[in-house]
């Protein structure tokens, strides 16, 4: 495969809200495209969801004459809810996720207290296997699992590009915290020298950016950028350096505002609670259970 044909086009789509980003990447050549990381709408204020984030990048797609092959999540988010169940309603396309979600289930269904959850994956079309290999269009896809920010963690490279989550961020915001349960700063440092192990002109993309400094939102950077600029990885000579600067940065760190909100929805790959007998939806989370 020549150089350009693994060299997808790829735009992202910036949530202002969450600081997320959900990206189309698509293969010019056969007008195949998969969605990464997409965003169901939720305000926490007034318990209101809606699809107005997701249906940007529907409208995207049908204007750019794009065919949908893939809904992809990269781990079951703490900070926004996933739009892959709505996604798949309105395109017919298969979701998937890294298949290491069921020790991410397992964990958070004690949290929840929902032991009738079926913590096997089902709700997924896909679960990926490390290393992988799938295609968007003509475009191979190689998974690589990246735990340390969640259990499930995991990157897509995809051609020229790689999809990195929450694992890094931009360089001058250094790398994500490793506090949530299941979470592992040393295995985030493995997870990072997997990446930083990519060629060096591979454009790597963030799943957020918090305007660090209050500059411009940005979400793509290339492994010779991070390596050379991550203000956390340059400042660690071993694994044993970043588990004592991250750990010190998460000591620092709330929980995010929609983790309890998220993850139970997450991990029923994007599915809203059932309507109770009322006709409304309920989300459930415990009291001092973080």
């Amino acid at each position: 495969m020549d150089t350009e044909s693994a060299r997808p086009e790829v735009t992202g789509f910036y949530d202002k809200p969450t600081g997320a980003i959900q990206y189309v990447v698509a293969d010019r050549a056969t007008m195949r495209c998969a969605i990464i990381d997409p965003i169901l709408d939720f305000d926490e204020k007034s318990g209101a969801t809606a699809t107005k984030s997701a249906d940007a990048v529907l409208d995207f797609v049908g204007k750019q004459g794009l065919e949908v092959e893939w809904i992809l999540d990269t781990h079951p988010h703490a900070d926004h809810f996933s739009a892959a169940q709505y996604l798949r309603q309105k395109t017919g396309a298969p979701t998937a996720i890294g298949a290491k979600v069921t020790d991410v289930q397992r964990l958070w269904k004690v949290i929840y207290n929902w032991p009738e959850f079926p913590a096997d994956g089902s709700q997924w079309d896909r679960l990926f296997a490390e290393h992988e290999v799938f295609s968007v269009g003509g475009i191979p896809v190689k998974v690589l699992f990246s735990p340390g920010h969640t259990l499930a963690s995991i990157t897509y490279v995809i051609g020229d590009a790689a999809f990195i989550h929450d694992t890094l961020f931009m360089p001058d915001s250094g790398t994500a915290r490793t506090d949530f349960p299941g979470g592992s700063a040393a295995r985030l440092w493995r997870s990072i020298e997997e990446i930083l192990a990519l060629p060096d002109e591979t454009r790597l993309f963030v799943g957020h950016d918090y305007q660090a400094g209050g500059r411009e939102p940005m979400w793509e950077s290339s492994v010779a950028e991070q390596r050379a600029r991550n203000i956390h990885v340059s400042a660690c000579r071993t694994e044993a350096d970043f588990v004592q600067l991250r750990e010190a940065r998460d000591r620092t760190l709330p929980m995010p505002r929609l983790i309890l909100h998220a993850l139970q929805v997450n991990m029923n790959g994007g599915r809203l609670p059932e309507p109770e007998a009322n006709g409304r939806r309920y989300l459930k989370f415990p009291l001092d259970g973080l």
